[in-house]
């Protein structure tokens, strides 16, 4: 009598989903754009993945390659410049996400200003920078940055200073890298917190001043912990991409004589598959990227549920 009754209801379900369907076809006409192009762009893709295990030749194709399993990776693991790339790597990440609390700071700092109209303006001009092309960018830091007639030396010259090739030297290239980043961006990246702090209720606030709290002390009981939630999955998020160091600035900012401190895993991935025609040990050395990114991404959700019960999944 069971089984009967589920099959009744199956073809009523589907009948009842398909009505929906063919009730709303627009909203799925209008879905279908973003979906073919994540389909193509990013799932269809995938299907090379394969070639990081075989040795690639165009005339044979991806299925006719002769297989050699973790050949490539091991080639990559001891690579001279391994360490190196790694190290880079990882630094210019991390102070990277060193920098992540400044959207969150800009946020409620803004949310302090009661002058409209200044925050307006304030906001307009934060969030400018981030529809500037990553070219433009550079060609910002060159001119600014520059030896023979850059902003910064011009200044510190006047004030007594020595001109330095900022752009060449590898102990700056990080600094570099990473602030011109926080600039460009901090002011995008507080919108979701300013967004959240929209929806902090206003008899906290009140209450919290009648108490006798002030302005850090409201920020600190009331505004921060309401949006600590998007706070963790932001951090998550950023976090999971901890490899993943931006291809375009590194390598419009890369020079011969800093790449010491500027030669990335993603650097590397296009010389040896764009330059070195080795699309095989440039996609074993993508993939080795990814999966390090998706484990350290695992590992603090992981940590993050069990300490703030706060995670992606």
């Amino acid at each position: 009598m069971v089984n009967q009754s589920a099959n009744r209801i199956l073809p009523r379900r589907r009948k009842s989903l398909l009505r929906r369907v063919l009730s709303d076809w627009r909203l799925y006409v209008l879905l279908l754009p973003g979906f073919l192009a994540t389909l193509i762009f990013h799932y269809y893709p995938i299907y090379g993945i394969q070639i990081a295990f075989k040795k690639f030749s165009n005339s044979k194709g991806i299925w006719g390659s002769k297989w050699v399993g973790f050949k490539h990776f091991l080639t990559f693991f001891s690579y001279l410049d391994f360490a190196k790339i790694m190290r880079n790597t990882i630094v210019i990440s991390a102070y990277s996400i060193a920098t992540f609390p400044c959207a969150v700071v800009f946020a409620l700092m803004l949310n302090e200003v009661r002058n409209i109209r200044f925050k307006k303006t304030v906001q307009m001009i934060s969030y400018a920078p981030h529809f500037m092309s990553v070219v433009v960018i550079v060609s910002m830091l060159q001119i600014f940055f520059a030896r023979s007639n850059g902003l910064f030396n011009n200044i510190a010259e006047r004030l007594g200073g020595t001109r330095v090739d900022y752009l060449s030297i590898p102990e700056y290239f990080a600094s570099l890298y990473v602030w011109s980043g926080v600039w460009q961006g901090v002011g995008w990246g507080a919108i979701i917190y300013i967004s959240s702090l929209s929806g902090v209720s206003q008899d906290l606030i009140e209450a919290a001043r009648i108490d006798g709290a002030n302005r850090w002390q409201i920020n600190l009981h009331v505004n921060i912990p309401h949006i600590l939630p998007t706070v963790i999955i932001m951090l998550i998020m950023r976090t999971g991409s901890v490899l993943s160091v931006g291809f375009e600035k590194v390598f419009l900012m890369q020079n011969s004589l800093n790449l010491d401190a500027s030669r990335v895993i993603s650097t590397y991935v296009y010389e040896m598959g764009i330059q070195n025609n080795r699309l095989d040990f440039a996609t074993a050395v993508g993939l080795f990227n990814n999966v390090v990114n998706i484990i350290l991404l695992c590992i603090v959700n992981f940590i993050s549920s069990k300490v703030s019960e706060i995670s992606l999944f």
